[in-house]
């Protein structure tokens, strides 16, 4: 047990270490106060349950928060952009743990449709390809697959349309890429506007089913060469580690569907899902 808890802990509890790591970007209580009524990492670890475990604001155990408490600072720290820095810090660290340049040099783009809940909102769609009415998650990841950008959208919106909304948030701030890796969906104008844009040069990686491989066979006693369609799933030259981070945030049952009444609520529990990853790396149980 943590020695700053006076309770049982829960298996989405921070550690010692983990919460040294995110203490110092997380706000400060306020000046004003008197003393600090609530713990801050008692709220963090409130929220760290509700994301991996599913559950609603309402529903938090007793001995943690309450919700509606829970809920003000996921609300509050959303508008201020602390959970955007906090995971932009820790994906540096993680990088640099890894001997890694803290900026990557290339990025990879994605996206991923997936159901909603009955939420209010227009921002929901009919993604005809996967046939899923709901959101589109979009994710710009590094080539180790670590969060850097997210943004969620209708599911109608197609990805070619949607990636320049998605990648005018990182203008700027990504000093060292030069190449952004896509699929087939980012074809088109794209290519020219992300280089007018951002500098960058684009490789749309070939499809699974456009891929081939060479084989060679016995004719009479000579071998011949003979190229043959590869069948079935095939692991894509960089897309398969965005497919894995993926993979990674629907492990969150949070995220297992779009449960969220806001597009940004929904951007910010990823971002706590990366965050909650990142801490994972630096600091494993």
């Amino acid at each position: 047990m943590s020695r700053s808890l006076h309770r049982k802990r829960y298996a989405t509890d921070l550690t010692d270490d983990q919460w040294e790591l995110l203490a110092p970007l997380i706000p400060a209580v306020s000046p004003k106060a008197t003393f600090e009524v609530i713990p801050r990492r008692e709220i963090v670890n409130g929220i760290l349950y509700v994301v991996r475990t599913g559950c609603s604001w309402r529903l938090v155990p007793h001995d943690l928060p309450n919700g509606k408490t829970l809920y003000h600072y996921f609300r509050q720290w959303k508008l201020n952009g602390v959970w955007e820095q906090a995971m932009t810090t820790l994906r540096r660290q993680v990088r640099t743990s890894i001997d890694r340049d803290p900026e990557p040099s290339a990025v990879i783009i994605d996206s991923q449709s997936i159901k909603t809940s009955a939420v209010r909102g227009i921002e929901r769609g009919y993604d005809g390809g996967k046939k899923i009415w709901g959101r589109k998650r979009h994710l710009l990841v590094d080539t180790q697959g670590f969060l850097i950008a997210v943004i969620v959208h209708s599911a109608g919106l197609v990805d070619r349309t949607a990636a320049p909304l998605l990648l005018q948030r990182v203008t700027g701030r990504l000093p060292r890429v030069r190449h952004l890796f896509a699929d087939h969906g980012y074809t088109g104008p794209l290519k020219d506007w992300v280089k007018e844009h951002l500098g960058w040069s684009t490789e749309i990686v070939p499809h699974e089913h456009n891929t081939s491989h060479i084989t060679w066979v016995l004719e009479k006693d000579v071998p011949v060469k003979v190229v043959k369609p590869k069948g079935g799933f095939q692991v894509q030259r960089k897309r398969w580690v965005v497919e894995r981070t993926f993979a990674w945030l629907t492990r969150y049952r949070r995220l297992a569907r779009d449960y969220e009444g806001l597009p940004s609520s929904s951007e910010a529990f990823i971002q706590i899902a990366s965050i909650r990853l990142f801490l994972t790396r630096l600091a494993p149980f």
